[in-house]
């Protein structure tokens, strides 16, 4: 049975089991927090618990945060990007021509106008990583919709500090991290998956872990692999 607890802006997952201490865990890369306490205790008691721990908590999120950041990137010359889990050397070229990119075996050429700016050079970069994603998702979600026998009725791409994903099982709208276009395409597929199977199961219970077992045995390996890999920094804003 699980119950959650609001504590302003913090949601705490609650888990009653046959166990003799509570256990309080927060989980990367978004600071996710689970307590497992024993049968029979009280929720009261519970929220009092997790009241008195509240600084801790806040303590590890704010590690995680600092932990999972990517160093801010610069769209300079011989720069190191990903793309697909793959690491590339940066080529800026300045032409009078419309800005577009362009991939090869070793190199990403960026092409900007003469006097390009951080803030330009991040922009078109970051359509150039939307597009990619588009090429690949919808072929994604038309797989697993067939076999998990859901319908999403749209998807969108964001930059997001915390979280690779999110579903809304209201309007069955998912919304996926472009930051995932630098990961191995696996863990972009897991992700889909794991955000689709919130159409059958919102919460992270035992149902949900059981439909993953099912559909997508590996979704334990691809969790791990996912959360040690970095968030970016936060996109450059005008």
């Amino acid at each position: 049975m699980s119950e959650q607890i609001q504590l302003e802006d913090l949601t705490i997952l609650v888990q009653r089991k046959a166990v003799k201490h509570v256990y309080l865990r927060v989980y990367p890369p978004d600071g996710r927090v689970t307590l497992v306490a024993p049968a029979g205790t009280r929720l009261e008691a519970v929220r009092a618990f997790v009241i008195a721990k509240r600084g801790w908590i806040r303590k590890q999120q704010a590690k995680l945060e600092a932990r999972s950041r990517e160093t801010p990137r610069l769209f300079v010359e011989h720069e190191n990007h990903a793309v697909w889990g793959r690491h590339y050397l940066l080529q800026v070229v300045e032409k009078q021509a419309g800005p577009c990119v362009m991939l090869d075996q070793q190199t990403i050429t960026l092409q900007v106008r003469p006097g390009s700016d951080l803030l330009k050079r991040a922009a078109v970069m970051h359509a150039w990583h939307k597009s990619l994603l588009h090429a690949v998702i919808p072929g994604l979600i038309e797989k697993w919709q067939e076999r998990l026998e859901v319908r999403v009725s749209a998807y969108f791409l964001q930059q997001m500090k915390t979280r690779w994903g999110s579903c809304n099982t209201r309007r069955r709208h998912i919304r996926l991290n472009t930051d995932l276009v630098k990961k191995p395409q696996n863990l972009l597929e897991y992700v889909v998956v794991h955000e689709l199977v919130h159409l059958l199961e919102p919460s992270h219970n035992k149902r949900f872990v059981a439909l993953m077992d099912q559909h997508y045995p590996v979704w334990r390996e691809a969790t791990a692999e996912l959360n040690q890999l970095p968030l970016a920094a936060v996109r450059p804003r005008g």
